[in-house]
């Protein structure tokens, strides 16, 4: 039964819920998300009902204790990211989600999107999570090629990765994403372009395609693999890439995020770079809430998932900070600004709290530099700064008297 929708505020941003899970096969060499490998894991084996119980017990907490900044707002998207997630059965995820349901109003069509990876799915479940409530598929495909996937640690091949998209379709899915990695170890052009005409050839809707980076507390960080194109030639990639899946008939709405229609577009991730909220769930999740008065709060979980389960719907599973308002426009556009067509002026200020002057003098400097578009109704990147992205966003972080440069 859905609860009644009791009318929110009117300046209240859209909530989404995003819900992590933990576990992985095995650790890839590039991910800095919390993913602990099964084995490592001390119950031997993963948790599947008792970590439903303690999402759900999580979500009871967050209620009790926050529910006002976000009960009286209907859920428009579920994320279950990871990690990953499709090591869950299809009875784990229908109980989740009918948990949410039960505790949460939500919109008629409310998205939710299951990241999985195709060496971890028996096909046959696909039909399972679409019986579950699951809407939309989020494939870690990264390449088709099987040695580009066996230097990035991956436990599937180009074969499985096919299987799976065809399968994703095959059971009636309205849409779905692959993800792909580019400017990968010792790759030219030619085999960019081979995934990229790969996954059009497949029918992907929506295509994630970003470029592998070194980040802090990974084992490539640490060991780098041999053979990383430089900036010029990750960017001749990029642009190559780009103009392929321009010619196959997706358009860019993100940094990187393409989708063949607006009907495609991740309703979830929109949410992120439009500066909504959402209630993160699991070990490590995020999330993002607005309070009664306009502020800005930022929680986070215990990451570690023994822990997590031994203390999930306690209080000390969850740190809680406050966004101060200085912070806020370089949060703001850190997200905003990240979408191709950019979001409307007003936004700023019904996200923030703050008056546009808080901002006015730098969004004029970055639009006579040529790094904003000149128009004064949005707030959107030029082609060069779409290009110079972390240079525009450091224009946004306040100094040390809390003023924007």
């Amino acid at each position: 039964m859905v609860r009644p929708i009791p009318p929110p505020p009117a300046s209240s941003p859209p909530l989404a819920l995003y819900a992590h899970f933990p576990w992985c096969v095995r650790k890839c060499p590039y991910c800095d998300f919390n993913s602990h490998a099964l084995q490592h894991d001390q119950s031997g084996g993963l948790p599947e009902t008792e970590y439903i119980t303690a999402l759900l017990a999580d979500l009871e907490h967050e209620l009790a204790t926050r529910g006002e900044m976000f009960a009286t707002r209907p859920l428009r998207s579920v994320f279950l990211g990871g990690g990953t997630p499709s090591l869950f059965g299809p009875a784990a995820i229908a109980r989740f989600l009918a948990g949410v349901r039960a505790r949460l109003a939500v919109v008629a069509d409310l998205e939710v999107t299951l990241e999985a990876n195709p060496g971890t799915v028996e096909h046959a479940r696909f039909t399972g999570y679409r019986e579950a409530g699951v809407t939309r598929i989020s494939l870690g495909v990264q390449s088709f090629d099987d040695a580009k996937l066996a230097m990035l640690g991956r436990i599937h091949g180009a074969d499985e990765a096919r299987r799976a998209a065809t399968e994703v379709q095959a059971t009636g899915f309205a849409t779905f994403n692959l993800d792909l990695m580019y400017a990968l170890p010792q790759q030219d052009a030619a085999g960019a372009l081979a995934d990229v005409a790969t996954a059009l050839s497949l029918g992907a809707p929506h295509v994630s395609h970003y470029e592998l980076t070194l980040e802090p507390n990974t084992l490539f960080h640490a060991k780098p693999p041999a053979g990383l194109p430089d900036d010029e030639s990750a960017w001749a990639l990029q642009a190559s890439a780009h103009a392929a899946l321009q010619t196959g008939g997706l358009e860019q709405y993100e940094v990187s995020a393409w989708a063949r229609s607006p009907a495609h577009r991740c309703c979830h991730n929109l949410n992120y770079w439009e500066f909504g909220d959402y209630v993160g769930l699991g070990a490590g999740a995020h999330g993002k809430l607005t309070d009664a008065h306009g502020a800005v709060w930022r929680t986070e979980r215990e990451r570690h998932p023994a822990r997590y389960l031994e203390r999930a719907g306690d209080a000390s599973v969850l740190s809680l900070r406050r966004v101060v308002p200085a912070q806020l426009p370089f949060e703001f556009m850190l997200n905003a600004l990240r979408l191709r067509d950019g979001v409307e002026r007003t936004l700023f200020t019904q996200r923030t709290g703050l008056a546009w002057n808080a901002i006015a003098e730098t969004v004029d400097g970055l639009r006579r530099r040529g790094l904003l578009n000149d128009d004064p109704q949005r707030l959107c990147a030029s082609a060069l700064g779409f290009r110079r992205m972390n240079d525009l966003l450091l224009e946004f972080l306040p100094d040390s008297t809390g003023a924007i440069a």
